[in-house]
């Protein structure tokens, strides 16, 4: 009789990579607690590793920060890419302004399902970069979302002509802020009271904002900023 086979023990798990775990303590780090407020040590103990880590591998602070909005972004910029030019390639070659606003926002929207048990750390870390108080930050941030972004605005000034440049821009960073807002979950806190009977929050809010950005772009121009 042959003897029973033993189970096989489990290999043990290997420990993430330095740059990963540098990225994933920054990204939690500077969403709870915001660029400024979070030392590099701080990071650097979270993640089990060094300064010289950082310097290694990101350059300095702020390069960490960037390594951590393009990780975030990759795959919000390459949707909203794809999402563009199918509809560049569809009926006349310009897309309507609802067409724009729910590729944009909903794109975004869904990132903490696509990030997986990431996402409301990427959703947090996101809302908290683009509200940070230090214009370079944002600015830093900006850069990153630039090329995409500035399609979608250059999109949407086609499909109304009968706004300003300035003004088209000033909608679109609206859009961007409350997308921002709606993404680290602040906008459902935002209500007077207790929220309304039956609607849970998150209850199909970003549907609502597609809407209410739809309608906000279709307003009539500002007073003496008529084209």
């Amino acid at each position: 009789m042959s003897e029973p086979k033993q189970p096989t023990a489990e290999p043990p798990s290997r420990p993430a990579p330095t740059r990963d775990r540098l990225l994933d303590a920054a990204e939690r780090l500077f969403g709870e607690h915001g660029f400024a407020a979070t030392s590099l040590r701080t990071v650097t103990v979270a993640a089990e590793a060094n300064v010289a880590a950082v310097n290694y591998h990101f350059g300095s602070k702020e390069g960490l920060l960037r390594a951590v909005v393009e990780r975030a972004m990759a795959e919000v910029n390459g949707e909203r890419l794809r999402l563009l030019e199918e509809l560049g390639a569809a009926g006349d070659g310009r897309p309507g302004v609802a067409e724009l606003v729910r590729a944009f926002v909903m794109t975004g929207a869904r990132l903490v399902e696509r990030s997986g048990e990431r996402g409301a750390s990427v959703a947090r870390f996101l809302g908290r970069v683009m509200a940070e108080p230090d214009p370079a930050i944002r600015r830093l941030f900006a850069t990153e979302v630039g090329p995409v972004e500035g399609r979608y605005l250059d999109a949407l000034g086609a499909a109304l002509p009968q706004l300003s440049a300035a003004e088209v821009a000033f909608r679109f960073r609206a859009m961007v802020g409350l997308l921002g807002l709606h993404q680290s979950s602040a906008l459902g806190d935002l209500h007077p009271g207790d929220a309304a009977e039956g609607a849970a929050p998150g209850d199909d809010d970003a549907g609502r904002l597609v809407t209410f950005l739809t309608a906000a772009f279709h307003a009539p121009p500002t007073t003496g900023d008529e084209r």
